[in-house]
This record gives C-alpha cells, structure tokens and sequence, in this order.
C-alpha cells in the first residue's frame, strides 16, 4: 500500500464522521428548505420552491432574530477581544500571583450558562421587594432604576451584551495570555536597547506576533455570536418573542419545537439563511486576515 492510500485510509474515519454529521444533514437541510407545505406527520409536500424562504424573510419575528443577532455580533465581538487583549497584556506583565489571576478570570467559562444567567437576573432584575444590585448603584450615582429584564429593548439588550462578553471572554484571556507568551523575547530586548516606546512596541510587536491568535478569536467569535441562543434563554426564559429578544438560532427551534412549532420547512430556511450568513462573514474575515496576519 503505497503513502497515498494509506494517508486516506487514516483520514477515512474524519471523513465519514463528516459526512455523516455535517454534510449529509446540510444536504437534507437544504431539500427541506425547498419542499412547500411539508407535512411533518404525512411526511408530504404539495411543491417545490423558494416559498418557505420568503415566508421568513417577511415574518416579523425572523426580522426581529436577525436585529438582535446583527446587534450582539457587532458590540460582543469587538468588546470582548479587545477587553480580553488589555487583561491578557495586564495578565502578561505581573509575576506575582499571576496563576491566581488566570484561575479567576477562567472561571466563568467553566461555570453552567444557567447558573451565571441566574446570577445576572438577581443583578438585575426589578422585583416588588427590590430593584437590583445594579439599580442600587444607579440610585447611588443620582439616577433612576431601570428594568432590564422586563423594560425598554435597549436595557435588556445592553443585559444580553453584558452577559455574552462575560461568558466568552475567559476563553479569549486564556489563549491570548497564551500567545503572549509564546512571542519571541529577543524582540522586546532589542526594543528596550533601541529605547522604543511602550506603545510602538505593543503596536509592531506584539500585534503582529499574535494577529492569528486574533484573527482566530475574531472568526470565532462571529461564529459563535451568529449562533447564540443559551445566553438569551438564561437571561429572559423561552419565551423569547414575546421579550423582543430572540436570536435566529432560537427563530429555527421556535419553528421547530416551539408554540409556533411543527414547521420544519420554514426551521431549514432559516438555518439555511443563517448558514450562509455566517459563510459569507467568514470568508470575508479569512480574507482579510490574508493581507493583515503575518504567521
């Protein structure tokens, strides 16, 4: 058996289990999408067409999703990678207790979704025996309180944003922290004989030595963000149409297991919307990172 077979009978096991669990239920995805009027108990359709994707793309509750998606990608993402760079630089230049200070800043990311949803709903959510931690200190400063559970869209969605950077940032601190470390010292000793500011320094060294760590947190990040749902859910229950804060994610298991549920035409239209959104972004990032990343 010569390299070349041997070298896809090794693969063969990543192949199938790709095949299988990726592309195969794209596929079927995509032809669900396209059936009008499936019958989810039948297992029949009367046509084939773009119906279902019109459909959701005029249904107010799809347009809603996508708002609320659009808007936690676009603050989540830049924040917490930025948030995480200045920790991870902080983390970097301390010695004394710095394994101490990576285990508290990890924390979160191995703590259950819920139970920091849970937390974050005391923080801030009005009752009728009290207003909230974070109403406390608005009333401490001078201001009045604010529902952000149960109030105006921008209150709860600054909640949503809040908590989403929360959750993900300790994974971002951690391989930042990472590649910090790994950038070659020879570096900064000749900056430091050259008497190189701190900033010039961090701006052509230290970028430009982790721009693919970046670059990876960035992609990921989108990714990750296109397909929040849990973070919703723990903050405003399931019921996430009638909060106004509903993801696209939670549009396709509304669709398919929901109030409005037993529609899985519609589910694979949206997911099929959602999978070329996140592909399109994706590709966008990858090709900026051609001209910015030096590896």
């Amino acid at each position: 058996m010569n390299n070349s077979k041997k070298a896809w009978l090794y693969l063969l096991p990543a192949l199938l289990f790709l095949l299988f669990f990726m592309v195969y239920p794209l596929i079927d995805v995509l032809i669900y999408s396209l059936e009008e009027g499936y019958n989810f108990a039948s297992q029949t359709y009367f046509g084939v067409g773009l119906y279902n994707y019109s459909y959701v793309l005029h249904d107010p509750y799809f347009l809603q999703a996508v708002q609320n998606t659009f808007i936690l990608v676009i603050i989540t993402v830049p924040a917490s990678t930025v948030l995480a760079l200045l920790i991870s630089t902080g983390l970097s230049s301390i010695r004394p207790l710095r394994e101490l200070y990576q285990t508290v800043y990890f924390l979160p990311y191995v703590t259950n979704t819920l139970a920091v949803g849970l937390v974050f709903m005391i923080l801030f959510q009005k009752t009728e025996y009290t207003d909230g931690l974070i109403n406390l200190l608005i009333h401490w400063f001078g201001g009045s309180s604010v529902d952000f559970i149960d109030g105006p869209y921008w209150a709860k969605m600054f909640v949503l944003c809040f908590y989403t950077i929360w959750i993900v940032m300790p994974f971002k601190i951690l391989v930042l922290t990472g590649a910090l470390a790994s950038v070659n010292q020879d570096y900064y000793k000749a900056a430091r004989v050259d008497g190189t500011p701190k900033l010039r320094v961090f701006t052509r060294i230290t970028l430009p030595m982790i721009s693919p760590m970046l670059f990876y947190l960035v992609i990921t990040g989108f990714i990750g963000a296109f397909k929040a749902y849990s973070d919703a859910v723990a903050l405003f229950g399931t019921d996430l149409n009638s909060a106004g804060m509903n993801t696209i994610v939670g549009y396709v298991y509304d669709m398919l297991y929901g109030d409005s549920g037993g529609y899985p035409s519609y589910a694979s239209a949206a997911a099929i919307i959602l999978f070329a959104v996140v592909l399109t972004v994706t590709c966008i990032n990858l090709l900026v990172s051609r001209k910015k990343v030096q590896y």
